[in-house]
């Protein structure tokens, strides 16, 4: 499961946005200092899952135009556009990360050519982290041998629980333990760097449930484990099913719960948190690329709906998979609009995903008004006092049950 970064709304303030495929000069200021990254966007699913509300299609939804079998090459066509408008002075690539849909349904052959496009068009750090996720009935012991060869260097799988019962909820595919079973596989192929993504609060789910689920993680060769609260997104089908009284809205005592019982658990097996709903067993374990996000650094998104950010310049592709094949096909930018972000929406930025993470964000982040309000969070409780009085806003462990009353508190 890819970190999803919010838009910010569109202000009178906000500088007019220049073609999404130029870069103004001051987007291209320090584009080789700042770390970057690539996301490669891969929009098929075998089936919609019920609370997804990604942008991704299953076959029956593609109509024509949209091909699962030539969707490489499509995605090498905007790595070349990438180079050229990123170009001539290219940033090297610190992470590429293939997310989804469900980046598995390509065969191994298509996600190798796709990294092998990045390397012939880039320069690559030596120790680039490359990660794809996938889901558990969609890799074997061969094609994750595979992905490993051709340079990929970490998988992250979605599990979201060891119930039958709760998957059966979330529409999953998968059986129980084939997620543990497909990370054993994982290590087994020569991945250093094996994730386990977990959801808690499904309507259905008990404290046993979800302890299952973690021991069943801590059962398997990972190194790092993200556990997200279900939401309930509005136009999915969990939505629909909660609103004919089908099942329950997940509840936020018990959300908080199992997030607690989810951090004493993995803390007690050596994970550590770094960000809200990421664990990991050390600084190596980390995942590199959504740090890159958590940071606001620079990122190209391929892919359609992919989002991408340099220098302040933020743009989005269209959504479908056909239009987006259709634009590149016909030389056009696959960009549906972009933005222009001032200096107060990047301020405003850096708070609301900094103060996610372990290390927490420099006072001098904030306005005065956002320093006063810190100052009132440490005396709560929710920020970190021994931090503040250092000059850092760090959220406590119960300031990470309501980081985002946080976040508005310190930025309203």
């Amino acid at each position: 499961m890819n970190t999803v970064l919010p838009l910010l709304p569109a202000g009178p303030a906000r500088d007019p946005a220049p073609a999404p495929f130029e870069l103004p000069g001051s987007a291209r200021e320090g584009l080789r200092a700042t770390p970057f990254g690539l996301y490669v966007h891969v929009p098929f699913c075998a089936t919609r899952c019920g609370y997804c509300d990604f942008n991704t299609y299953t076959s029956d939804e593609l109509g024509p135009g949209a091909s699962r079998a030539q969707y490489a090459g499509t995605a090498i066509a905007e790595l070349h556009r990438a180079a050229r408008t990123l170009g001539p002075d290219l940033p090297t690539v610190s992470t590429v990360f293939v997310g989804g849909g469900t980046p598995t349904l390509l065969p191994a052959e298509d996600l190798a050519a796709v990294l092998a496009a990045v390397r012939e068009l880039f320069p690559v750090a030596d120790d680039v982290e490359v990660t794809t996720e996938a889901n558990p009935e969609t890799v074997t012991p061969a094609s994750l041998e595979r992905l490993r060869a051709a340079g990929f260097t970490r998988v992250s799988l979605g599990m979201q629980s060891a119930a039958e019962h709760v998957l059966a909820v979330l529409d999953r595919r998968h059986t129980p333990g084939r997620a543990v079973e497909a990370a054993r596989e994982a290590r087994a192929a020569g991945f250093a760097h094996v994730n386990l993504d977990l959801i808690y609060g499904t309507p259905g789910e008990t404290q046993a449930d979800w302890a299952a689920s973690l021991d069943a993680v801590l059962a398997a060769p990972v190194d790092h484990v993200s556990a997200y609260a279900l939401i309930v997104e509005e136009g999915t089908r969990l939505a629909r099913r909660i609103a004919r009284g089908e099942l329950p809205m997940p509840d936020d005592d018990v959300l908080a719960d199992r997030y607690e019982q989810a951090d004493a658990t993995l803390r007690g097996a050596g994970f550590d948190w770094y960000e809200v709903s990421n664990w990991a067993t050390g600084d190596a374990a980390r995942c590199r690329h959504n740090e890159l996000y958590w940071a606001n650094a620079n990122w190209w998104g391929v892919g359609p709906g992919a989002h991408s950010h340099v220098g302040g310049l933020r743009w989005w592709n269209v959504k479908h998979p056909a239009a987006y094949a259709d634009r590149l096909l016909r030389g056009e930018s696959p960009a549906q609009d972009s933005e222009l972000l001032g200096a107060a929406d990047r301020a405003l930025e850096t708070i609301m995903l900094g103060i996610r993470l372990r290390e927490g964000l420099p006072l001098t982040a904030l306005s005065p008004t956002g320093r006063a309000r810190a100052a009132d969070a440490a005396a709560r409780g929710l920020l970190d006092p021994a931090a503040h009085a250092a000059g850092r806003a760090v959220l406590t462990d119960g300031g990470r049950l309501l980081a985002d009353a946080v976040v508005r508190d310190l930025t309203d």
